[in-house]
């Protein structure tokens, strides 16, 4: 008798391979009647309209300064310099900006070797899933990360020298200076455009931080809990490198967490629907375009409750994105209980 996890397994293997051959015989991406029908009209505004409210978000608590709600709650985020601090300073005063360095360099070197064997191996078409969008979001986050660390190691050693200037040798040996000192110190001596450009960068790795947070959750979800156990035939095999790819992203963002000081404002999720947007209307233009295959079964629009997948999906951004956001605010409230000498928050 066969065992029911594998009868299980070989009939939902057999309907998607069904599934998939009507899709390559029925549906013709390039003709107009593809796209002219009520599926693609839901899917359209389920898809702009989650960019309409991301832009809403961005404008009342990024752009604004007339929202008596955005000067109360965001006031500090004018402060560019803790835009700079944060970006490369952690979240323990005991651990040196220098180790935050070494794991972001590390990182970035394993995620970059393990995304170059991928493509060796597969081929370039891994660029038509959202997993290499991600994984190669997390690379450059990485990447960017170890610039902003080296560059505010080297500022911090430039402004120690400046302020050994003006004590005594012997203190300025054995008395570390505050972070404080230091930055009134930069701004003395360096001006207030020194700080700017860095801050600026600071700002933007912040974003980019939450959004490749937001994207890794969703592919790694959606992988390990829809892919795996139901669509896993020979479009969809399971390979070292596959697992790699939708676990060591998270692993190592996780690290990087527990780490740097970063922040994790909910309105913030706005920059993760666009890259969710974006790649979606990505694959719309291609198929448009020319007559492929789908990176996934549910982004086609000839499936019957295409709709019905493509809002789960739009739904499934808010856990992913929130689910991160938490872990972030408990390991904040944990050092804070825990170390509250040696913890630091820098807002």
């Amino acid at each position: 008798m066969i065992p029911f996890h594998i009868a299980f397994h070989t009939l939902t293997s057999s309907i998607f391979a069904i599934v998939r051959i009507r899709m390559v015989i029925l549906s013709d991406t390039t003709s107009l009647d593809y796209w002219m029908n009520w599926k693609f009209l839901l899917c359209s505004i389920c898809v702009f309209g989650s960019m309409v409210i991301a832009s809403l978000l961005i404008w009342i608590y990024e752009v604004s300064h007339n929202s008596i709600t955005y000067k109360e709650t965001t006031r500090l985020e004018r402060d560019w310099s803790l835009y700079d601090r944060e970006a490369w300073m952690p979240c323990v005063k005991e651990i040196h900006p220098a180790w935050l360095l070494a794991f972001r360099i590390i990182a970035f070197c394993l995620l970059f070797s393990a995304c170059t064997a991928d493509v060796v191996a597969v081929g370039t078409d891994l660029f038509y899933y959202y997993t290499q969008w991600t994984f190669t979001l997390v690379i450059f986050y990485f990447a960017f990360g170890s610039l902003l660390s080296a560059y505010g190691l080297f500022r911090q050693h430039k402004m120690f020298n400046v302020c050994s200037l003006d004590v005594d040798a012997q203190q300025a040996i054995y008395e570390p200076l505050h972070h404080e000192d230091l930055e009134n110190a930069s701004s003395q001596q360096l001006g207030g455009c020194f700080l700017q450009s860095p801050a600026f960068w600071g700002y933007v790795f912040q974003i980019l931080f939450q959004m490749t947070a937001g994207a890794t959750m969703l592919t790694d979800s959606v992988y390990w809990l829809v892919i795996v156990p139901f669509l896993t035939i020979n479009e969809y095999p399971m390979s070292f490198l596959t697992v790699l790819a939708h676990s060591s992203n998270l692993v190592f963002l996780l690290g990087e967490t527990a780490l740097n000081s970063l922040r994790f404002p909910w309105f913030r999720i706005s920059y993760f629907i666009f890259l969710t947007a974006f790649y979606v209307i990505f694959n719309w233009i291609v198929h448009a375009c020319a007559e492929t295959w789908w990176p996934y079964p549910f982004l086609d629009l000839s499936m019957e409750y295409a709709p019905l997948w493509y809002l789960v999906v739009a739904l499934l951004h808010l856990p992913c994105y929130y689910i991160f956001a938490l872990l972030v605010e408990i390991k904040y409230r944990v050092l804070a209980r825990w170390f509250p000498e040696s913890y630091q928050r820098l807002r």
